[in-house]
């Protein structure tokens, strides 16, 4: 991906984000009757500033450090203040105006994306029938029951229109019970299928391990799996396969795509397949020791070939595009929003007691790519993108940690139950208890990027 385009596209979201969030606050700030000083996208030395022409002189500026930003309010505890302004100062407004402050921010987040949501709702989306692709062999799918072309409906008690649906559902039953249940179409028929999941199913929790380790992909695009290269020693050159061989399946199952053909070899690692070849006009049957490699931990088959796809077709009905009226996309967007939010607290919930995995907290290397990725899909991509990072920069700060909103509040209703502010001491503690548990957040973050990338 190109490098610009990547950082480009992460300063736009950030940017947009925090203005977003910022902006509760200001808005809110204002409203209430607070001296607001200052609004700064970022932080450190002002690049750009603008004093406002209102009688309260606000400064509005973009800092040199463009990964985050604040409002500064009139405080009493930061240096003098005017006794005509003391009435406008931060300690010296009712708590209940302070707290809504605090609040304004986070919920300003929620407010976005549940408007992103309306929009692309209104806009018209595209979702994918969560239909099942490839099977593989000895898998809780397979010993299931399951089939390739089978249409999942429900998910345990919880009926399922597509594939985000399907991954969430499936998810939270992973984490709650030792078994997945579904419901699958079959033609005319409607069956259950039971998987008991084999092993330890906190494995699955990691990203990317979900549906492998159930031993089933979605079904998805069609297109030819052509070998672009297979360099000498490799495991595909040994096996015999050469550049231009098209492969139509491994060991008996067909290959839709390159993403198939790469799940069935990497579950594959450390036994024998056989490959089905197309090599110009002769078909051939081709016998490939797949070595095992480790993967993030895990034992997983490479053949070290390179591979390109021919054109692009989705299957008759397996894309569905809905567009909803403004009402409709009004009630979508906020109960997609809350959705995301009960799900965020879930997942950092089940991180915390240790039934998730930790790999799960992406860091800012991470948050970069995806930008760069939903902005090179266009714009409704980088919509979406935008309204899942709002949500969770939403329920983050909402958290009870001092430093952040959710901390914030929490002193103030300290206070309000005691009658008077707490603690200098305490509010230091507070804050150094804060800033380790962020430092170790955040490190946990770049180490999940960075181990990602190593890998």
């Amino acid at each position: 991906m190109n490098v610009l385009i990547l950082i480009a596209a992460f300063l736009l979201a950030i940017g947009i984000l925090v203005a977003v969030h910022e902006f509760g606050h200001y808005w809110v700030a204002k409203k209430l009757g607070f001296k607001v000083l200052r609004f700064s996208i970022g932080f450190g030395r002002p690049l750009l500033m603008r004093v406002g022409k209102d009688a309260d002189r606000t400064e509005y500026c973009i800092a040199a450090i463009p990964l985050g930003g604040y409002v500064k309010l009139l405080d009493e505890r930061e240096g003098e203040v005017l006794a005509t302004e003391l009435h406008r100062s931060f300690t010296r407004r009712p708590v209940a105006h302070r707290i809504a402050v605090l609040l304004a921010g986070p919920a300003m987040n929620l407010l976005f994306a549940a408007l992103i949501y309306a929009v692309l709702a209104m806009v018209g989306t595209e979702t994918i029938k969560p239909v099942v692709g490839q099977v593989r062999l000895e898998s809780p799918a397979a010993l299931a029951g399951m089939q390739r072309g089978d249409q999942i409906v429900q998910v345990g008690d919880r009926a399922v229109g597509d594939t985000e649906e399907l991954q969430i559902a499936i998810f939270k039953q992973v984490v709650a019970d030792s078994a997945v249940s579904l419901r699958v179409r079959r033609g005319a028929v409607e069956k259950t299928l039971n998987l008991r999941l084999s092993g330890d199913s906190h494995a699955l929790t990691e990203p990317g391990k979900l549906l492998p380790g159930l031993g089933f992909d979605l079904a998805a695009w069609n297109a030819q799996v052509l070998v672009h290269d297979a360099p000498a020693g490799s495991a595909g050159a040994r096996a015999g396969l050469k550049s231009g061989d098209r492969i139509i399946a491994v060991d008996g199952q067909s290959v839709a795509n390159a993403s198939e053909f790469k799940g069935l070899i990497s579950a594959a690692g450390g036994t024998r397949v056989v490959l089905d070849v197309q090599r110009g006009a002769d078909r051939r049957q081709l016998q490939a020791d797949v070595p095992a490699v480790l993967d993030q931990g895990t034992r997983i088959g490479r053949l070290g070939i390179a591979l390109q796809e021919g054109p692009h077709s989705w299957p008759e009905g397996l894309v569905q595009r809905h567009r909803s009226g403004p009402l409709e996309a009004l009630a979508d967007g906020v109960s997609k929003t809350y959705g995301m939010s009960v799900f965020t607290v879930q997942m950092l919930g089940r991180i915390v007691t240790g039934q998730v995995s930790a790999k799960n907290i992406s860091g800012p290397i991470s948050i970069a790519e995806f930008a760069g990725v939903s902005a090179l899909l266009g714009v409704t991509a980088f919509m979406g993108f935008l309204a899942i990072i709002s949500v969770s920069l939403g329920v983050l700060n909402l958290l009870p940690v001092p430093l952040l909103d959710g901390g914030q509040v929490v002193y103030q209703l300290v206070e309000a139950v005691k009658g008077t502010p707490l603690s200098e001491r305490a509010q230091l503690f507070g804050q150094q208890l804060g800033i380790a548990l962020l430092v170790v957040l955040m490190s946990l973050a770049f180490y999940n990027d960075i181990s990602r990338h190593l890998n």
